[in-house]
């Protein structure tokens, strides 16, 4: 075994280690190296990128045409080709972007790819299905490439308000669709859900049978709970491992390289399990056998989600005396505590407790944020957290924020605090102020960065969230976040170099920008993101992702 072997190996066992997860389970006895990309564990190759408009998001917002990375990190930045080439070993791969615009690989501080990755089915996002007739079209793609006979499912990040029609596919237009396999959409957390002949067929035979109206509709709550869990009794490690692969290949299509994931409420194996629930304790082994096996394509950050009920704080406890954070090599790394720290998210003794605990231990926090009060409990008990011991060096989050005010923003800021924003009203909200306050948060100068929230009841797609930052209109074309608006660069800057603040340990300073040195994320879009009408914002993808010089999503557009 090569000492690389041992290297890499170790950290991913590692991670696993520092997770709370058994070890044996995610190496798999696998030493050899099966792609030259790999070395100790992160992505790295050489490649020159030219002719393009490519966006260093550096502190002086410099546009370049040429970009170098050798042996996964950036080594050039400027104009001049023949310079960028020079001091390469060996001939290193080069593309010509054809005058494309490219930017830093996007990171989104804070989503839910670890449940996105463990769904049933063959999931397949909706996020960019503007009617009915684009649901069966995707829907119908995605079956060509998927065993007649097995699922084919959409558990969350979209809502029918995005459809023209203002509601959920029927029984028949699914059945049209897809006579070979079955359906299963649901919406949010917990429904309501649709599926077709051959859903119907299996969720009514199911152990826990589920009712299915004549139409394929499930109502939400407890129904499309029972569909969900039956859906998901089903799963294997193997089938768990191909929607991780899904998932990843998802993300870099989109652009989005670095994911800080928010973790789980834990699963009870019931009806009460909803799209949000997992094994918290199992859910990231698929994801670290995939990196194991060295077909890891995304970056991703591992947050802890605990909710204990009691001053004890029993879970947590565990967590802090017996895991690492910020563990693990520049593909998958440990992260904080979050974006729960105990049940009642919004304070009260055991939140009190479980921050302390937490600050003593000198870990990172994240909590969420959706109303117009929680906020304020949170943040007073930060600063009594502060007040014993303190927090100002550890980053402590805020996150979602749509009803937060000035006042409270200052007050965290002051401890050393940041917040976290998201575009999850797109799809459900209304009313004029839907939030965040956008334009108030970039004026003030807080650490602040761009999420998804996804894939529960947002979009992971963040190019409909960069819409809804810039114009403020929801699902429907309204607009329901007015004086809010930012601008795009704005936008892309949260999304890139201001998003390492979220990230901290091993990462700071290698994320984020285009810069000599930082490790070399890069994505090339199909069109201008700084010129395109603002409807199109939600149209755009990559044509070309790179993580550490290496391609891992490529349509063929620039050569």
């Amino acid at each position: 075994m090569s000492r690389r072997s041992i290297l890499r190996s170790g950290a991913v066992a590692g991670a696993a280690a520092a997770i709370g997860t058994a070890v044996g389970a995610t190496t798999g006895g696998g030493t050899a190296f099966a792609s030259e990309h790999y070395r100790e564990g992160a992505l790295q190759a050489d490649l020159v990128l030219y002719n393009g408009r490519i966006h260093t998001m550096d502190r002086r917002d410099r546009v370049a045409s040429v970009l170098a990375i050798q042996d996964g990190k950036i080594v050039y930045v400027g104009n001049d080709q023949k310079a960028a080439t020079r001091g390469f070993d060996g001939n290193p791969r080069t593309i010509n972007l054809r005058g494309r615009t490219a930017v830093p690989g996007l990171i989104d501080c804070h989503n839910h790819i670890v449940l996105m990755g463990n769904r049933p089915g063959h999931h397949t996002p909706l996020e960019n299905a503007y009617s009915i007739a684009d649901v069966q079209d995707t829907l119908r793609d995605r079956a060509r490439h998927a065993p007649a006979g097995e699922f084919i499912t959409t558990i969350g990040g979209f809502h029918f308000n995005q459809f023209k029609e203002v509601r959920l596919p029927t029984l028949a237009e699914l059945d049209k669709a897809l006579p070979h396999h079955p359906v299963y959409l649901s919406i949010g957390f917990t429904g309501p859900s649709v599926t077709n002949s051959l859903g119907k067929k299996f969720f009514e035979a199911a152990e826990i049978p589920v009712t299915v109206g004549p139409d394929g509709s499930i109502a939400g709550g407890t129904e499309t709970g029972k569909a969900t869990l039956a859906l998901r009794r089903t799963l294997t490690f193997e089938q768990r491992k191909r929607g991780v692969l899904d998932a990843m290949e998802y993300a870099v299509s989109l652009g989005i390289t670095t994911h800080l994931d928010q973790g789980a409420f834990q699963a009870t194996d019931t009806p009460a399990d909803g799209a949000a629930h997992e094994d918290n304790y199992a859910m990231h082994l698929p994801f670290l056998s995939v990196y194991d096996e060295e077909k890891g394509i995304i970056r991703l950050r591992i947050n802890y989600l605990h909710q204990d009920t009691d001053t004890n704080v029993t879970t947590l406890n565990q967590r802090l005396l017996n895991a690492f954070q910020f563990f693990g090599n520049d593909m998958v790394r440990t992260g904080a505590i979050g974006e729960f720290i105990a049940a009642n998210y919004s304070g009260g003794p055991v939140f009190l407790e479980a921050a302390r605990r937490t600050a003593k231990a000198g870990w990172r926090v994240e909590v969420h944020s959706l109303s117009g009060s929680d906020f304020q409990t949170q943040i007073q008990a930060f600063e009594a957290v502060h007040a014993e011991t303190s927090i100002a060096d550890l980053r402590w989050v805020v996150a979602h924020v749509p009803r937060i005010t000035e006042e409270y923003v200052n007050r965290l800021k002051a401890i050393g605090g940041g917040v976290n924003l998201t575009g999850w009203q797109y799809l459900a909200g209304t009313g004029a102020a839907a939030g965040p306050p956008f334009r108030m948060i970039v004026d003030n100068g807080i650490p602040a960065g761009m999420s998804s929230d996804g894939m529960q009841i947002a979009p992971m797609n963040p190019w409909i969230h960069a819409y809804y930052a810039v114009t403020g209109k929801n699902a429907r074309g309204d607009v329901i976040n007015a004086g809010q608006q930012i601008t795009r660069q704005e936008l892309l800057r949260l999304y890139t170099r201001d998003n390492q603040w979220f990230l901290g340990g091993a990462d700071e300073e290698l994320l984020g920008s285009l810069e000599v040195g930082r490790l070399g994320d890069v994505i090339v879009l199909n069109d201008d993101y700084f010129t395109v009408p603002d409807e199109r914002l939600k149209k755009l993808s990559s044509v070309l992702t790179v993580v550490g010089g290496a391609v891992v999503h490529d349509t063929g557009v620039v050569h």
